[in-house]
């Protein structure tokens, strides 16, 4: 099957193009520079922005993957709601069989942030044409590389006592991102999941808070927290931005989202795509390994270039 996925060199994405291609489908990888990609499938140009790339990005495949947002754009729910009419609109011209989105978990009785509102209205808008729209809806994806794992990761690195919010007590439910691609790639294989919205999420229903202790217990830290209920979301996402390297318009989105109880209510893609998924520690040294050994590629990529200008000389 020729498939697009857009968002390929991104966290998710790098890794849904490598599980496709694994399962011997032909992946395009849509980038808006192909030339700088090096990751795995073809690359082929496309941006969001601008449909007629789109159409040409869409030609000849079956299925589009749509991992793309712009949650460190303040005005992201505008352009988000321009790329996904955008991507609708080329995916029904090029006859797209069916799109595949990964959304945010959420009630849409509760107020929802406006994160997760822009989330929903994503995937409105890209079944607007009527080609059918799979939404896998996940909360808190842990993996080496993604922004809501990194944030957790580095306040417990940075910071052994911290002064937090109330979104700590908020209920979440993580989920590894290699189980997040079994489902991306599994629905594939179902056809009855076309035009269906899912909930995934790991095992374990945890607090913020309990996310945060249960991740420095596993780096032998102890992490004290003094709880601060009147500490507003903009403070909160500039207290972020000193303490991690998530920028201020990112980390603000993702403190607002995190009032929001993201659980699982609905546990039906565990019967349409059948395995256990990791516990959270698992997830979590899962990611940490990622991390470590990344970072003695690069040291050694480092060592390479010092060497070589070295013998230059």
């Amino acid at each position: 099957m020729r498939i697009l996925v857009t968002g390929a060199s991104g966290f998710v994405g790098s890794r849904l193009v490598a599980a496709l291609d694994g399962e011997g489908h032909e992946v395009r990888a849509m980038t808006r520079r192909p030339e700088r990609y090096e990751g795995v499938g073809t690359p082929v140009a496309g941006d969001v922005g601008d449909e007629g790339s789109l159409r040409g990005a869409l030609e000849g495949c079956q299925v589009a993957y749509y991992l793309v947002h712009s949650l460190d754009d303040p005005d992201f729910e505008r352009k988000d709601a321009e790329a996904a009419r955008a991507f609708a609109r080329a995916a029904a011209a090029a006859g797209i069989d069916r799109i595949v989105y990964l959304g945010g978990l959420g009630q849409d009785g509760d107020t929802l942030s406006r994160h997760l509102r822009s989330r929903r209205e994503v995937e409105r808008l890209l079944g607007s044409t009527g080609v059918p729209v799979t939404v896998l809806r996940a909360g808190i994806v842990v993996g080496h590389g993604g922004v809501s794992w990194e944030l957790t990761r580095q306040l417990v690195a940075h910071l052994p006592a911290m002064v937090t919010p109330r979104w700590v007590s908020t209920r979440t439910q993580p989920i590894a991102v290699a189980d997040v691609v079994r489902y991306l790639v599994g629905v594939l294989d179902a056809p009855e999941t076309a035009g269906r919205v899912f909930e995934v999420g790991g095992p374990e229903v945890l607090t913020y808070l309990q996310m945060m202790t249960r991740v420095a217990e596993l780096q032998n830290r102890h992490l004290f927290v003094v709880p601060v209920p009147l500490l507003s979301p903009q403070l909160s996402s500039r207290w972020l931005a000193l303490v991690t390297d998530v920028d201020v318009a990112t980390g603000r989105s993702l403190i607002d989202s995190m009032t929001n109880e993201v659980v699982v209510t609905d546990d039906a893609i565990r019967s349409i795509v059948p395995f256990e998924p990791m516990g959270y520690d698992e997830m979590v040294m899962t990611a940490l390994v990622e991390r470590a050994r990344e970072r003695r590629r690069q040291a050694g990529e480092r060592r390479g270039g010092w060497l070589s200008r070295g013998a230059r000389r």
